[in-house]
């Protein structure tokens, strides 16, 4: 077996490797992608940060390449479908950064509350001003945390020892382990509202880039403190920039931009912020981490237990055949689902009817947690479809699924019941044919459905001319309807409308469609 380590990892980590009995090591870092494909042939196992580049024309030369290791949370450097499709599995290190981000979180906080680099070099340059530098204080200040992840927890372990009052805002966080963390948990607006200082540690994904703008902006206190040590472009930084030269922000810390280096940025233009250039991992104990991490866990993959998987794992080829369907109808019902339901997420009911359970259905389970999961607000790389389960449990929320053999219309059914603090919506999904997904009922309505594309879900009265209400306000904002199902208990009653839109509906829109006295609820799913 040969083991190519492609980027520089830590002293400690290559003599893990090099332990490994019947293993040939080589080192060769900064080698270009025709130089990568030349090498990679005849590699077993791969192990990059995030310099290498592991391209669709890279993966297509390889003829033994198992495992790609990622000393490190982000994949990006990875053309992950590229990797599935040649059955090859990649794992990382979500674990190894955690204290050192979190520990750069508070530092930042710090920094920027006591303007110690503006003081600094104030001082250097041959001036002693220290009115201009007064700052505050983080006792008995509320912290709001969005996203309570590993990150996240750590923050505020460390921000309670400030004697701060932390509130925090993660669908996936349930009322027990909130109160075993001392976290209140908050809606976003209530967060942004109450908070002296706001935290972010949530990936960057389409649901969070520019989730900080300029509406949220002007909900938060005056003179609030922002910290991002998580991903450049969840917050706008044209509004950023905006609310810290009108004084609404007092002050923020930034580790990471938009555009990585910021040359030209107007926020470097500004005193009242803390800029440092990506460190969150960069100790010499994270460094060290990483390395070892995944040095072991591809030793570990040798022997046959693979840890911290991040795309599919291999399963037998007959049994991923029939399922690779349902894998992609389980996906997709679950990530409409859970951008429906109004969280926080309490449990997670799986059924599987019909032909279905004559087989092992454990993909599949993995499949709708990870896709309920990766949907929102979790650190891109802390879970995947190895460890879904466990980060279930580790969040409180429960997970259960069984095989019926009661009868149904259909050739095989998955039922996807989500419950939360206010609801309980049963998602039930099926194939046309023999690969097309189609979404068969939801909250005990009956509909048929193409998941995919911006999808309007409406909850409302049956009466009259509610359509075109809603079609009027689409129309003026120009928002094309592609089709619309709609669907009632009975004449007078609850209906659901679902509309198949062109564009994503803007949060006016949305705020216009509520105002409709009809309309009792208004989600937007986005597949």
């Amino acid at each position: 077996m040969k083991i190519l380590v492609s980027d520089p990892i830590a002293k400690e980590g290559l003599d893990v490797l090099k332990s490994i009995d019947g293993i040939e090591l080589v080192v060769k870092t900064g080698l270009k992608e025709d130089e990568l494909i030349d090498e990679i042939k005849d590699v077993d196992y791969l192990v990059v940060r995030s310099q290498t580049k592991v391209t669709a024309n890279v993966l297509e030369s390889v003829n033994r390449l198992k495992i790609i290791g990622r000393a490190g949370v982000g994949v990006d450097n990875i053309n992950m479908d590229a990797a599935t499709k040649k059955g090859i599995i990649v794992i990382n290190t979500p674990d190894a950064n955690t204290i050192s981000t979190a520990e750069h979180t508070m530092a930042m906080m710090l920094a920027c509350s006591r303007k110690i680099p503006q003081a600094y070099s104030s001082l250097k340059s041959g001036k002693w001003e220290r009115t201009l530098f007064v700052g505050w204080e983080l006792y008995g200040k509320i912290l709001g945390i969005i996203g309570l992840g590993r990150i996240g927890r750590q923050v505020a372990i460390r921000a309670q020892a400030f004697n701060m009052h932390v509130v925090g805002y993660d669908p996936f966080i349930g009322d027990d382990v909130a109160k075993n963390l001392k976290i209140t948990l908050v809606s976003l607006d209530e967060l942004y509202k109450k908070s002296d200082y706001i935290t972010i540690h949530v990936p960057m994904s389409p649901e969070t880039k520019h989730m900080i703008s300029e509406n949220e902006i002007e909900k938060m206190k005056d003179g609030v403190i922002i910290i991002n040590c998580a991903r450049g472009g969840i917050i706008d930084e044209g509004a950023l920039y905006n609310g810290l030269s009108s004084g609404k922000i007092g002050a923020c810390a930034l580790d990471v931009f938009e555009k990585e280096p910021p040359i030209g940025s107007p926020l470097l233009s500004l005193d009242n912020c803390v800029f440092v250039p990506h460190l969150g991992a960069s100790t010499k104990e994270a460094q060290e981490n990483v390395g070892i991490e995944i040095a072991n866990q591809i030793k570990d993959a040798i022997k046959g237990n693979i840890k911290n998987a991040v795309n599919i794992p291999q399963i037998d080829p007959e049994l991923k055949k029939i399922l690779d369907p349902y894998v992609k109808l389980a996906d997709c019902l679950s990530k409409f689902a859970i951008q429906v339901v109004e969280r926080p997420l309490k449990t997670i009911e799986i059924e599987y009817s019909g032909e279905l359970i004559n087989y092992e259905l454990s993909p599949l389970t993995n499949t709708i947690v990870f896709s309920i999961f990766s949907t929102k607000f979790l650190p891109d790389g802390a879970i995947n479809y190895v460890n879904s389960l466990y980060i279930a449990k580790e969040r409180g929320i429960g997970v259960s699924s069984a095989k019926s053999s009661k009868k149904i219309d259909y050739q095989s059914l998955i039922s996807l019941t989500l419950v939360t603090d206010k609801e309980k919506i049963e998602f039930l999904g099926t194939l046309l044919g023999e690969e097309e997904p189609r979404i068969v009922q939801i909250d005990k309505f009956s509909v048929e459905i193409v998941p995919e594309g911006n999808l309007l879900v409406l909850s409302h009265t049956d009466e009259p001319g509610i359509i075109g209400k809603v079609g009027t306000i689409l129309g003026e904002a120009k928002i094309n309807i592609g089709w619309l199902k709609l669907s009632r208990k009975e004449k007078g009653g609850d209906a659901l409308s679902i509309w198949g839109l062109d564009e994503e509906t803007p949060q006016d829109v949305i705020s216009r469609i509520k105002e409709i006295p009809q309309v009792l609820k208004v989600r937007m799913a986005k597949l």
